[in-house]
């Protein structure tokens, strides 16, 4: 049986980047190791899923997608994603 403290991982942390006079309004997902991805704000998806959406653009150019699966929470700044082992079916 593997111990939780055997699956450790990085976190995938999403915020709203409001606009400026130069770009639209954007979600950045970024990791502790310094990995981002920004994306533009999709009007036609509501808040959770364009920040859903920026860390599941990142987790997968990451590769990480092919060991697990993402749980999303929320945070006074934004919200955080978190990797779970993908269940043997």
């Amino acid at each position: 049986m593997t111990k939780l403290s055997d699956y450790c991982r990085q976190a995938i942390a999403t915020k709203y980047l409001g606009p400026t006079d130069y770009r639209g309004a954007r979600v950045v997902a970024v990791t502790e190791g310094g990995h981002r991805k920004i994306i533009s704000w999709d009007h036609e998806l509501n808040i959770t899923n364009n920040h859903a959406v920026a860390a599941s653009i990142l987790f997968e150019n990451m590769g990480w997608h092919k060991y697990a699966d993402l749980v999303m929470g929320s945070t006074k700044d934004g919200y955080v994603f978190v990797q779970v082992p993908k269940v043997a079916s």
